[in-house]
């Protein structure tokens, strides 16, 4: 049945490091947030890292996701290749113009500048639908 084979709304998986510097709370907050506000579903990146097999499986059965770096140190790339898992929809949140520092309580225009660059990155096409814009069966009749 048509109505069946596509995820519901708010399908993204969200990895996020979680460093501690500015740009790494960031990374987790913006995750945190566009859970709450039911973007999509954060996810372990902890577990991931630890190539816990029930992470590693729901990494690849995730519809789309968005892996969130705070620096290009790229802890989060890092542990995606290391466990050998496909890097897709990455953000570094130096490369949006922020600057890394110590400070563990960034401004909220930060954080809103983050959650709007990731909305965009799905902007005109359903959440779970792939980068090339194509939805799945859902669309056809």
């Amino acid at each position: 049945m048509a109505d069946d084979c596509c995820p519901p709304k708010g399908q993204v998986m969200i990895l996020a490091c979680s460093g501690g510097s500015n740009v790494g709370q960031l990374s987790n907050q913006a995750a945190v947030e566009l859970t709450q506000e039911g973007f999509g579903k954060m996810s372990c990146l902890a577990g991931v890292g630890g190539k816990l097999s029930g992470f590693l499986q729901s990494v690849k059965d995730a519809p789309d996701l968005v892996v969130i770096d705070g620096c290009p140190v790229g802890c989060a790339k890092a542990i995606f290749r290391e466990a050998g898992l496909p890097l897709r929809n990455h953000v570094v949140i130096t490369e949006l113009g922020i600057e890394k520092d110590g400070d563990l309580k960034p401004p909220r225009a930060e954080l809103d500048t983050v959650k709007n660059h990731i909305r965009r990155m799905f902007a005109g096409r359903p959440p779970w639908a792939p980068a090339g814009g194509q939805v799945c069966c859902c669309g056809s009749a």
